[in-house]
């Protein structure tokens, strides 16, 4: 396997914005650093574990029957475009007294499965740096690995560079312009997969 090819692969696409990374900072900013721990470790751990089922067998589903695909697409659009609604219009009070509560442990970890993102990184890293052999399990749980490894630190920046807002933000009105710009970038990032779907039904 070309491990360093991997383990570039898993940083740059950890590190970069997208629904896991928007979501985790603006947890991060509301909620602090102890109390977004389980939605980060959902994350870390949720992730890994899906690219271990799309390797064992989704993949191979999709392709088997691709209406799936079209159906997780627009059901993880719609799901992400509800969060993001709900992220903007979300209720703003002073810092020490947030209302709501953050992402659990199993939410961070089952949202994976509607983060279009998520799905394409998976298949994405399953389909280019597998080779179907002997050891074929093995490289998917070595994929899995690095990207537990090496990808938790970047989404762990994330989440500390929302709870260093908290010294910056602490006007309310601040706050909901960063959670309306956190939803908006939420719905930036589907994008690609908006305009995916669009060719997919006119084509």
């Amino acid at each position: 396997m070309e491990y360093l090819a991997i383990i570039s692969f898993a940083i740059s696409t950890c590190v970069t914005p997208g629904p896991n990374n928007a979501m985790i900072m603006t947890s991060g900013l509301n909620y602090g650093i102890r109390r977004s721990l389980p939605h980060y470790t959902g994350i870390c751990l949720g992730f890994p574990a899906m690219v271990i089922a799309v390797g064992l067998g989704m993949a191979q589903l999709f392709e088997q029957v691709p209406i799936l695909q079209v159906i997780l697409k627009v059901a993880g659009a719609g799901y992400l475009s509800y969060l993001a609604w709900k992220i903007a219009t979300a209720p703003v009070s002073q810092l020490n007294k947030i209302q709501g509560k953050p992402f659990s442990f199993v939410q961070a970890a089952a949202f994976q499965w509607v983060n279009p993102k998520a799905w394409v990184l998976a298949i994405g890293a399953t389909v280019t740096y597998t080779v179907i052999s002997n050891s074929y399990l093995l490289q998917v749980l070595t994929i899995a690995l690095i990207f537990l490894v090496f990808g938790s630190p970047c989404i762990m920046l994330w989440l500390l560079f929302g709870t260093s807002l908290k010294t910056i933000l602490k006007n309310p009105s601040n706050v909901r312009i960063f959670n309306v710009s956190m939803a908006l970038l939420l719905m930036g990032s589907l994008i690609p997969v908006f305009m995916d779907l669009y060719k997919q039904l006119v084509s």
